[in-house]
């Protein structure tokens, strides 16, 4: 079926309950679907008003609306929230929610607050596609894609919580978004991209293009699409300077390796200077982190406006790896700094409620003991195999 077809056809899914769910609807689907329940098409732009500036979630309260239109309102439509099943606060300020969904499923979503912003990170799937080994979310299956909905509404529970509708025209405790929450938002781009541009909105939660940041493991096909139609911020998972441990601990690279991942973002629709790239590093001891591949990182980014992430480690209930040792972050830090690119060294936030990069991690499914464990002892033969490679590399330079 062609996307145009698909537009002409458009009908939402009712609830249970025969009502339909408001939230995650293109301005043009609101408008569509109100008109096909008898009301005014001028409703669909008071009705956006009301859901997305004033976070109001009872029609009652739309009082721009007459009476009989409110009610046909509630007879017919919900506005939809996922229900925060846990809320946990870290001691360094920062906010975690478990978000379940109408089919139980859950996600986690996370508020990083800093003195000049406020930072949400935003899930894209239920689980995730990809077996990144040193990521928690990655021990958990992909159940399925998030909707438009669900992911817009993660950014809704969270303005509830916050207290922030309307929204403030300036010292926002929400002001950025990361999609860099559980899942690879790049397969399920569709519904990201449905959501991105309602919460980008200006007539609504009008979180800037400039603000939000989706980070990527590499799918290299959907990067220029994303750019293109979207214009966030690009982040990308490196991890690893070599084909041969990139694809050993993100998997994605043997499909998409890294000349071919390379190439995607030096091509990245308004990559500039002002604009850089993202690159996540997580630090694994004895894994990525000697100085040579220091080296092999600032050789394969050149040319690239770059900035790079270090991330230290978090460890996750039966992670297999160790977090760097912090001198050496900081010597592979200073070794990328003084080649030119930024290389600040992420402080872990969250860490005391599992919220910190890589930890997230919901209760919808769960390894079986035999998965485990056959993780465990993949990660233990990789960490000794390249801690060994490592050794011989740096006794090569040495000697060189």
């Amino acid at each position: 079926m062609g996307a145009e077809h698909h537009s002409k056809a458009f009908a939402p899914a009712p609830r249970a309950d025969g009502r339909i769910n408001l939230v995650g609807l293109s301005r043009e689907e609101l408008e569509a679907t109100l008109t096909a329940a008898g009301l005014e098409k001028f409703r669909a732009r008071q009705v956006w008003h009301w859901i997305y500036y004033r976070g109001v979630t009872d029609f009652a309260a739309m009082t721009t609306l007459a009476k009989p239109a409110r009610e046909k309102l509630a007879e017919h439509f919900v506005v939809d929230r996922p229900v925060a099943v846990k809320d946990l606060q870290s001691e360094d300020g920062t906010r975690k929610w478990l978000c379940r969904f109408h089919d139980g499923q859950e996600v986690e979503a996370v508020h990083i607050p800093e003195e000049d912003r406020g930072t949400l990170c935003v899930s894209s799937q239920v689980g995730c596609t990809l077996t990144c080994r040193f990521c928690h979310t990655g021990t958990q299956l992909l159940v399925r894609n998030l909707r438009a909905d669900e992911i817009v509404s993660q950014v809704m529970l969270a303005r509830d919580a916050l207290g922030e509708w309307p929204s403030p025209p300036e010292g926002r405790m929400l002001s950025n978004i990361v999609m860099m929450g559980m899942g690879e938002p790049l397969f399920n781009y569709d519904n990201v991209a449905k959501a991105l541009k309602i919460v980008m909105d200006g007539e609504g939660i009008a979180i800037s293009k400039r603000r939000i940041t989706l980070s990527t493991s590499g799918v290299v096909p959907m990067m220029k699409r994303c750019g293109a139609e979207l214009g966030v911020n690009l982040a990308v998972s490196l991890h690893a300077v070599n084909d041969e441990l990139r694809s050993r601990i993100v998997p994605i690279n043997r499909k998409y390796p890294l000349a071919e991942l390379m190439e995607a973002v030096r091509t990245y629709p308004g990559l500039n200077n002002a604009r850089r790239v993202t690159w996540e590093y997580v630090m694994l001891k004895g894994v990525n982190d000697s100085l040579a591949d220091a080296r092999e990182l600032v050789r394969l980014i050149r040319g690239i406006p770059s900035k790079i992430n270090l991330i230290p480690f978090n460890p996750w209930p039966g992670a297999p790896f160790e977090c760097s040792d912090w001198s050496q972050i900081q010597r592979f830090s200073d070794f990328v700094n003084e080649a030119g690119y930024a290389s600040p060294i992420r402080t872990p936030r969250g860490k005391d409620i599992l919220a910190a990069c890589g930890q997230l991690k919901s209760e919808s499914q769960r390894p079986t003991a035999s998965q485990r464990a056959a993780q465990m002892e993949v990660h233990k033969a990789l960490a000794a195999e390249y801690a060994a490679r490592v050794a011989e590399k740096e006794a090569a330079l040495s000697l060189g």
